[in-house]
């Protein structure tokens, strides 16, 4: 079997992983990997819909308003972002479970911690420290890094194992924002109090709000050049929220709104003679 081939088994195992089944001998889950498992599955149900539905969306008017935060409206490369995200969110959920099994709770970086870490720059913060094991094999390889100029494709996306080795040597955070851009996720296109909880676990686990959104703004203004200005067809992207949920239908961390399922037709009418049923239910 090629390379490219091995790619795209992995991505489609992982894309329809079904959950793990409970386990009733585990131990309680720890409160924090909880927490980050709740966010981590809202985070994925948004890119796997997101996944199931954009080359429908790609010929509707507001695909800017998605393809904006990819940097990008070339269809194969927006899929390979969003495959490569749910195979991260894949491995990151087994890491969780591992800790979970263990009985190991997540701990959160406080502002003393970043403190000390600025402080002291060769110290391994504490929230790097829990997030990753203490026993993570060297010898796995590492996830191979598309050069700057070379756009992700279905034939450049990693392996699962590589992107295991990835997701294990680095902070929950840094994870959960490589998730969030690999879905294209902006600010702008979150519920509230779900866009809240997930930039909080960025900070409280070594990721950067920061860095996230200088790429997301990255992002948007390679877009406006590169295709907008030669495409202007693509139209411009919606600018307010009201404007974005008529175009995607939700919010993430909303339940998707699929606009390509079947809507349910008019409720037959009633054969002549006959009493509609929400009109006979009152005594005679």
């Amino acid at each position: 079997m090629s390379d490219a081939q091995d790619r795209r088994t992995n991505i489609a195992a992982a894309a329809t992983l079904p959950d793990a089944a409970p386990d009733h001998d585990a131990k309680p889950m720890p409160q924090h990997v909880s927490d980050v498992l709740y966010i981590l599955a809202i985070l994925v149900e948004y890119g796997r819909h997101l996944l199931d539905t954009i080359q429908r969306r790609a010929g509707r008017a507001g695909f800017s308003t998605i393809a904006q935060f990819f940097g990008t409206a070339r269809i194969p490369v927006i899929l390979a972002h969003l495959q490569r995200g749910i195979m991260r969110a894949v491995a990151l959920e087994r890491l969780l479970l591992e800790r979970a099994r263990t009985g190991r709770d997540l701990v959160l970086r406080s502002r003393r911690d970043a403190t000390a870490r600025a402080a002291k720059p060769h110290a391994p913060s504490p929230a790097t420290a829990s997030a990753a094991p203490p026993d993570t094999p060297s010898s796995q390889p590492a996830a191979r890094r598309p050069a700057p100029q070379e756009p992700l494709t279905p034939d450049t996306i990693p392996s699962m194992r590589a992107i295991e080795a990835e997701v294990r040597s680095r902070p929950i955070g840094r994870t959960l924002v490589a998730i969030s851009l690999d879905f294209g996720l902006a600010p702008l296109l979150c519920a509230a109090p779900f866009g809240t909880d997930l930039f909080n676990l960025f900070r409280w686990y070594g990721g950067s709000f920061g860095k996230y959104f200088m790429e997301i703004r990255r992002r948007e203004k390679r877009f406006d050049q590169l295709e907008l200005d030669h495409n202007p067809a693509l139209g411009r992207p919606a600018q307010t929220r009201d404007e974005v949920r008529q175009i995607l239908g939700f919010f993430a961390g909303e339940h998707p709104f699929d606009p390509f399922a079947p809507q349910p037709g008019p409720a037959p009418s009633p054969a002549p003679g006959m009493v509609p049923a929400a009109a006979a239910t009152g005594p005679p």
